[in-house]
């Protein structure tokens, strides 16, 4: 018997209302650091069922606090709640009706799991300790946790371990997916601006031609993993826009492209972002022009502490079963803000797969929706680790 089939009658008495609430977030997605509606939706909830609820971190962030017994223990569980600048395509009824705004990572289903995880919790009390239920901002594109951090998350709210999951429709359905150690990578951007001098198409002599110079950048840039970084270092350098000019007789004054480039080691980010502007500027400049780089460092590594990550993995098997634990065989290449909650406190960031068939659509898709089917487990899961971590010593 698994752990959770223990409370399964009493979780499918909650189910409705966990899968009402996605929906209802699903249809009012907020863009990071504008989650209005979404915190005092999630706020008001908490409210109700009993927690002690601070707002205010990083904005629109929300931290509920439930205490019970004497225990010394405290624990923190992190769900994120905003949403992407995408133009939902997915036909479902409760379909986003915020125009180019919707749920495409599944931030709903995140919310949805910890809500119902925490009116569970807080109606069964069967646990010691001090729970910090983390509804966080901004994880998209502007580092919500790093601003929780800063607005003194852990020092009001202390927590001897953090945890967060991720929904992964490409992982198969309700498998725990984990690693110790680096899980995802460092995210930087680049935006290059190739200055040139503009003229007629049929005057090429009489212009610096900075789309002809763009183009032999990003020829160039496709060198520096391959030449420059150990082929056993993990790194990306990706252009994924690339403008200039708009019509077919005219020599644009300028070519702007945009990159994003991973990695896990500190050097090899320092040599990626060391190349990434010797290349741009020599290349320009072998056809007389100059660039700008606006070069951004964005979230760190996410890396998993041993102990956590093992605790996690042990639970899982102990609720699912050992065929549905799953040690990745090497780190992801996408990013998490998570990596900052890591960095200050002992905790593990884990996927819990909800594949549906073969030709689902990714993450970030305008086609993708969280799937439903898998709300039970996360939150049941969410429940188990909370009654386990904080349990009576």
């Amino acid at each position: 018997m698994t752990m959770h089939t223990k409370t399964d009658t009493s979780f499918a008495n909650h189910m409705p209302e966990v899968v009402a609430i996605r929906h209802h977030l699903h249809r009012t997605p907020e863009i990071g650091l504008s989650e209005f509606k979404t915190s005092d939706f999630v706020a008001l909830k908490l409210e109700e069922m009993g927690y002690e609820v601070t707002r205010g971190l990083a904005g629109t962030g929300i931290v509920a606090t439930l205490k019970h017994g004497d225990g010394q223990r405290s624990l923190g569980i992190r769900a994120d709640i905003d949403a992407l600048p995408i133009h939902e395509e997915t036909g479902v009824e409760y379909v986003s009706q915020n125009p180019g705004v919707m749920h495409a990572c599944g931030h709903d289903g995140h919310t949805a799991m910890l809500l119902g995880a925490a009116k569970i919790i807080a109606q069964r009390r069967h646990f010691d300790g001090t729970l910090h239920l983390i509804f966080q901002p901004a994880e998209e594109n502007f580092g919500g946790a790093r601003i929780m951090i800063e607005d003194g998350l852990f020092e009001r709210f202390p927590c001897d371990a953090v945890f967060a999951l991720h929904n992964d429709p490409s992982l198969p359905f309700g498998h725990f997916v984990l690693r110790d150690g680096p899980i995802m990578a460092a995210v930087d951007e680049c935006k290059i601006t190739v200055n040139g001098y503009g003229g007629h198409g049929a005057e090429p002599q009489s212009a610096l031609d900075p789309i002809v110079a763009g183009a032999s950048i990003i020829m160039a840039l496709q060198t520096i993993v391959s030449r420059n970084i150990h082929p056993i270092t993990p790194t990306v350098v990706t252009v994924g826009a690339f403008h200039a000019g708009i019509a077919s007789n005219v020599i644009p004054e300028k070519a702007e492209m945009l990159l994003t480039i991973r990695s896990f080691d500190p050097q090899a980010r320092d040599e990626l972002e060391k190349r990434i502007r010797l290349i741009a500027e020599g290349q320009a400049a072998s056809y007389g022009m100059s660039v700008t780089l606006d070069y951004q460092r964005g979230y760190n590594p996410t890396v998993n502490h041993k102990r956590e990550a093992d605790y996690i993995a042990d639970l899982a098997t102990r609720f699912a079963g050992s065929d549905k634990v799953v040690e990745m065989p090497r780190p992801t290449m996408g990013a998490e803000d998570f990596a900052y909650m890591l960095e200050e406190r002992p905790g593990a960031y884990f996927f819990l797969g909800s594949k549906r068939t073969e030709n689902d659509p990714p993450l970030h898709h305008p086609k993708y929706d969280f799937n439903d089917d898998i709300l039970p487990i996360g939150t049941a899961f969410w429940v188990e680790l909370a009654e386990d971590f904080l349990k009576a010593r």
